[in-house]
């Protein structure tokens, strides 16, 4: 199941990629991100009524709920000021490390050598992969609390996975009150311009909200498995595919910096996945 787990987040991290790409082409972020989330949140809808409610996993529950607000936020501002090839290698750079060390105060998750060396080396390509990049204050800094709020949801949903009657249980309440709560919070704050977006773009994003369930559920049906230090970095391999994306469907150059970066991600990719 282990092996499986480590599979799953890379799989993970591959359709999240694809997500963020959405995310990014977007001429309307803050409502491209509300109508992905509020298409996720209708995809699972039907699941709440055959799945028992998170009874024991409620407060890590509306904690994630908090942050991923915090998140949604920090990332559709670092996607306006910033290449998707800047800022997010340093958004997902940050947020293994961080991740590992709340789970090992919070949760109870081991540190072994061979999964340091692995996590040190993801950490390492990402950052390797921006060298060069002119980030603004601004972008860096926005960059930065997102790869922190990413690190606090994730310890938080491995929280709530693991402390719920099931793990679809959480999976489901969780994206429907995401979707319903951020999504419409988002989609109000935009007012009539979300509503003239969606009809322009909702197949793109609703297929992205979709694409958004599958990704971030495999990653906490993992979660439930396996322990979050060794798995988080693996779900930053999405960095590999999204260096691709930007540079095949978003137009932003390749350098040899990300070449560099994507061979020692792939290096810890590799000991991730044999690590025991």
């Amino acid at each position: 199941m282990v092996e499986i787990a480590a599979l799953m987040m890379i799989a993970s991290g591959a359709i999240h990629a694809v997500v963020n790409a959405v995310l990014k082409s977007g001429e309307d972020k803050l409502a491209s991100r509300a109508l992905i989330d509020l298409s996720g949140g209708l995809l699972v809808l039907p699941a709440i009524f055959f799945v028992a409610p998170p009874d024991g996993a409620w407060g890590w529950l509306f904690g994630s709920l908090l942050v991923h607000a915090i998140y949604f936020l920090a990332l559709v501002k670092a996607f306006e000021v910033a290449d998707m090839s800047a800022a997010y290698p340093v958004m997902r750079g940050t947020a293994p490390v961080f991740a590992a060390m709340g789970a090992v105060a919070f949760l109870g998750d081991g540190v072994t050598v061979p999964v340091a060396l692995g996590m040190g080396l993801v950490t390492t390509g990402i950052f390797v992969s921006i060298i060069g990049r002119n980030l603004t204050l601004p972008a860096l800094s926005y960059s930065l609390l997102t790869g922190l709020a990413v690190a606090c949801y994730t310890v938080l949903d491995a929280g709530g996975v693991r402390n719920a009657p099931t793990p679809f249980s959480y999976i489901a309440w969780a994206f429907f009150i995401l979707g319903a709560v951020i999504g419409g919070v988002f989609g109000a704050w935009r007012g009539r311009a979300f509503v003239h977006y969606a009809k322009a773009n909702w197949r793109s994003c609703g297929t992205a909200g979709m694409a958004g369930v599958v990704s971030y559920g495999l990653a906490m049906l993992a979660f439930s498995v396996g322990d979050l230090p060794r798995l988080a970095p693996l779900r930053e391999s999405s960095i590999l595919f999204a260096l691709a994306i930007a540079i095949l469907f978003l137009g932003e150059r390749p350098e040899r910096m990300k070449i560099v970066g994507g061979a020692i991600i792939f290096a810890g990719v590799v000991i991730l996945l044999l690590a025991r």
